[in-house]
């Protein structure tokens, strides 16, 4: 069904990807499953293996292009069976031994592990933080430039128009990891990346049930050589996982809006207490990211971060909540908060905490915050 370009973000988010209206089909059509499919004579068709393609991936695929570029029919997506599938899909295709890459010091903390991996292969790994477009300093020569943006989990911001500028001018590829943002809070595409990467286990959608990525790429060469890397590594989600995401996104504007909301007024009411440092939320007015995001960013995301004064503070403070789970992953509609220390890959205070904010009613959740934050001090 082809989408107006001038729709709001819930009507593309319900209408996203949906077939053209058959009578006595349903409206969203279920998974296929399928290793194979008829295919008489030569293999010319869209269907041939259940590795190359499936018509549940077309669809879903289509409904992600559709929010990642609207009214942009030259946009292609590839779906992928994690996030961290669609991560490597770009930096494998796309680097050969003797290339140069640019990764954020302060990224995702898998990241490392792929580092490990391309230098491997023969492949240069530079590394700066992202905040303050850090990342420039190591640009030159680089054939790709990977850009994180706000960062996971310290929540810093580059300027993704400017990287991608000197990018061109150094004759770079960019990629952004729109995780965290999710297509309704930042277009990287828009901002003039080559490819906009996502771990759709988290908001995209948002129940902490599937693993699920993508990658959305405006340049059909380099998208070819995604879905290549795809089908060789087979990194391919199940058709019902696939469904699944498809169904979830049509929440997603609803869902992404009353988190980004909770997160803020989370963030504000943290704000006044004498026992939380380091807090971290690009949409706050007073955040070091905020100016650079207000400028790129349509909505701010649902995490927010902040440092306890030390491991002890809190774990008792994770105990003691009450709505909220201590887990991984973000971007759920039920709150989670972890301390982020305990993986051992990412460089914060043993007393950070990543925080992703859920769709409860904010009244609730920041009573339970607030008073597990009392609990942890020993006041209550």
């Amino acid at each position: 069904m082809e989408a107006a370009p001038d729709w709001g973000d819930g009507t593309r988010a319900v209408r996203a990807g949906l077939p053209e209206p058959l009578k006595y089909e349903p409206t969203l059509p279920g998974p296929v499953f399928a290793a194979h499919f008829h295919l008489p004579g030569e293999p010319t068709g869209p269907y041939t293996y259940g590795r190359d393609e499936n018509p549940t991936w077309t669809l879903l695929e289509r409904a992600i292009g559709e929010l990642e570029a609207p009214g942009d029919g030259t946009v292609e997506t590839v779906v992928f069976a994690s996030g961290m599938a669609a991560i490597s899909s770009v930096l494998f295709s796309q680097l050969s031994a003797g290339d140069a890459v640019v990764l954020p010091s302060d990224g995702y903390q898998a990241l490392p592990l792929v580092r490990e991996q391309l230098e491997a292969y023969g492949i240069e790994v530079r590394v700066a933080p992202t905040g303050g477009d850090a990342q420039l300093s190591v640009l030159d020569g680089a054939k790709l430039l990977w850009l994180e943006t706000p960062s996971n989990p310290g929540l810093d911001v580059c300027d993704v128009r400017r990287m991608v500028a000197a990018a061109r001018a150094a004759g770079a590829l960019v990629a952004v990891d729109n995780t965290l943002a999710t297509p309704l809070g930042q277009r990287p595409l828009a901002l003039g990346a080559d490819f906009s990467v996502a771990s759709d286990t988290k908001g995209m959608t948002g129940h902490g049930d599937i693993l699920l990525g993508h990658v959305a790429c405006g340049d059909a060469g380099l998208a070819a050589g995604v879905r290549r890397w795809r089908k060789i590594v087979g990194a391919i989600p199940g058709p019902m996982e696939a469904w699944l995401a498809h169904r979830s996104l049509a929440t997603l504007q609803l869902r992404v809006d009353r988190q980004c909301a909770n997160a803020l007024t989370l963030a504000e009411a943290l704000a006044t207490r004498d026992d939380v440092t380091g807090l971290r939320y690009p949409g706050l007015p007073g955040d070091p990211s905020h100016e650079v995001a207000a400028g790129q960013m349509r909505r701010f995301g649902s995490v927010v971060s902040f440092v306890l004064a030390d491991r002890e503070r809190a774990e008792r403070f994770l105990e003691a909540l009450r709505l909220v789970d201590d887990a991984t992953s973000f971007g759920g509609v039920r709150s989670t908060a972890e301390r982020r220390g305990r993986w051992g890959g990412d460089a914060v205070p043993p007393g950070f905490v990543r925080f992703s904010v859920g769709a409860e009613d904010p009244d609730d959740l920041v009573a339970d915050v607030l008073r597990a934050l009392d609990a942890a001090a020993g006041h209550g």
